[in-house]
């Protein structure tokens, strides 16, 4: 199939903006628990009423401040409850907010700040604080920065005590769904990062989609969702929206390493990760259960949760293997969901393939994994499955209102309400990811089946060519190998040359249970050239090769000693890779793969 819509069966409204929906949950539900907020020594209730009061609060201080109508506010800060307080009050306020990873660099840091013309910034901690004053001599737009360690939230709410309530309905009611309602600059896999306008209707369209169509079951009554994904990804923020639309209740993670700790606290019903998340916890368990001398039972547990979510989808589970599943459900399923918090139904898996198997798995344990696609450009989702119609393996069908097309090319277009209003003071760029015709170009090549289901194959711009003419996408080789114990990341390699190769780090927390586990002992660098490991990682390639023709399979890898991060440059915020990077950094040893 080259095209399919899918019919808009809701009405977007076509007036108002994001803040309408705390200033209506306020007035029909005003004790219904908006967040559960981690104060360091418990977890506090905020009320929906409570949550609107301290809003308006620090909005007032903003206008105090001087920040006008339609003006750009930095915002960096972990995922915590005071950045969606921030993020409405600057709406409440009539601005922008321009969000920044809190791990950016000093110099990633100037450039969006200049880029946006933010005039103030709100900053987390004293660290975040430097590196803007490291920078400030050269903002001259920039007149404010605050500190959330230094109790911003108190100090704005205290400054704004003089204007009016009429003054701020004002400022809160200016903003229209055309208007501007954050600048997400792009995390630049490659080149410098742009800034995507996303406007209100944007979100309006997304998330009134979403939270009554697509995935009306994650936002049911009752619902709960901890955040641990950095707010300033775009996949993050619209579950912060919706959660509010819905009146759902929301709880924020900053810190990964309290992640087990938080979810059994918190137990939400559901929970949005990336694919590594889920990697990552399913071979923690397999790592746990092999040290407790349970490998095996794992193994055989995790076989038939794949087995029984496959024969679901072909309509029939024979006898034999529901008695099975129902035993691994008491012995094995049950405590890989009470990681999660015992509660969790759902969980929607985001900005890289999950894959068939995990997805498979995870739907075998109990945990339903809604795959979607989408892009910063494009206010997060294009299409996701849903929970009546889910088929693993791709990212579902498109949104309502959303059509998509696969160009002569192969690259997918799309075209929807949630498309963004172009690249910030760059129309030469959104004249090239948008079309006359309105539709956008996503750079990711892939196909619909004949139910309209949408499966992303690759990257258009990553697409490998080798000597012998044979186009290969790296995607699929890399989610497989991603998925075993040992490795943590790697990257496919080949163009130009005549065969296809791939460098590998390995994963520095899985690898020393692996060595206890087979009596060995050594960093990395010493590991990494023993036979037993190297016997592992033959497999996993031999077993990643088996979803690709010879042609395109792996011949040759390397491991190397050290791994690829977020700080090191190697990998975005949202860990996808940075190919241009790992190719200038580890060029030498992409050339030693193909010497005689």
């Amino acid at each position: 199939m080259r095209e399919y819509s899918s019919p808009l069966t809701i009405e977007i409204p076509k007036t108002g903006n994001l803040t309408d929906d705390i200033v209506r949950n306020a007035q029909e539900a005003p004790e219904s628990i908006a967040f559960r907020r981690n104060t360091g020594q418990e977890w506090v209730d905020v009320t929906a009423a409570q949550f609107l009061a301290e809003v308006q609060a620090v909005a007032k201080g903003l206008v105090a401040a001087g920040v006008g109508v339609g003006d750009r506010v930095a915002l960096i800060s972990r995922t915590r409850y005071e950045w969606t307080l921030f993020d409405y009050a600057i709406w409440f306020a009539g601005a922008v907010t321009v969000p920044v990873y809190e791990t950016s660099s000093t110099e990633q840091v100037q450039h969006i700040l200049t880029d946006s013309g933010a005039v103030a910034v709100v900053a987390e901690t004293p660290e975040h604080v430097a590196r803007v004053a490291e920078v400030r001599d050269a903002l001259p737009e920039l007149r404010e920065v605050w500190s959330i360690d230094a109790d911003a939230v108190s100090a704005l709410s205290s400054a704004g005590t003089d204007v009016s309530d009429d003054e701020l309905e004002a400022r809160r009611t200016s903003a229209t769904p055309l208007d501007l309602a954050t600048l997400i600059y792009t995390s630049g896999t490659t080149g410098v990062p742009k800034g995507c306008m996303l406007t209100h209707g944007n979100f309006m369209f997304e998330l009134g989609v979403a939270v009554e169509v697509e995935i009306k079951e994650l936002f049911a009554e009752g619902a709960s969702t901890l955040l641990f994904l950095p707010l300033a990804h775009v996949f993050a923020r619209i579950i912060q929206i919706g959660a509010i639309k819905s009146r759902s209740t929301l709880g924020h993670s900053a810190d990964i390493k309290n992640l087990v700790a938080d979810l059994g606290v918190f137990k939400p019903t559901f929970i949005l990760a990336v694919p590594r998340v889920f990697e990552k916890v399913f071979n923690s368990a397999s790592q746990k259960a092999a040290a407790e001398g349970k490998g095996k039972i794992f193994n055989r547990a995790a076989d038939v949760a794949i087995a029984w979510s496959r024969a679901v989808d072909k309509g029939r589970v024979p006898l034999s293997l529901k008695l099975q599943h129902a035993l691994f459900g008491k012995l094995v399923y049950g405590k890989l969901r009470t990681a999660l918090g015992g509660r969790c139904e759902y969980a929607v898996s985001g900005g890289a393939p999950l894959g068939e198997r995990l997805g498979h798995f995870y739907r075998g344990i109990g945990l339903v994994v809604l795959e979607g696609y989408g892009l910063t450009e494009t206010t997060a989702a294009l299409a996701v499955n849903q929970v009546s119609a889910n088929k693993i393996g791709t990212v579902g069908r498109p949104f309502a209102g959303t059509s998509v097309r696969v160009a002569d090319d192969g690259e997918l277009l799309f075209k929807g309400g949630q498309v963004f209003a172009g690249y910030w003071k760059n129309e030469k760029a959104t004249a090239e990811a948008v079309d006359r015709d309105g539709w956008f170009h996503t750079g990711d090549v892939g196909e619909i089946d004949e139910e309209g289901f949408v499966r992303i194959t690759g990257r258009k711009k990553e697409i490998l060519v080798t000597a012998g003419g044979k186009n290969v996408a790296p995607a699929v080789l890399e989610d497989r190998l991603r998925g075993h114990l040992l490795i943590d990341q790697c990257m496919v390699v080949g163009d130009g040359q005549p065969f296809i190769g791939a460098l590998i780090t390995l994963d520095e927390e899985t690898l020393p249970g692996w060595a206890e586990l087979n009596g060995k002992s050594g960093s990395v660098a010493e590991l990494m050239f023993d036979d037993d490991l190297r016997a592992e990682i033959d497999a996993a390639v031999e077993e990643a090769n088996k979803a690709v023709s010879r042609a395109e399979s792996i011949r040759k890898y390397t491991i190397l000693p050290s791994s690829w991060s977020e700080e090191g440059g190697q990998l975005t915020p949202s860990l996808k890779l940075r190919r241009n990077v790992v190719m200038r950094e580890f060029r030498e040893d992409v050339e030693a793969l193909y010497l005689p």
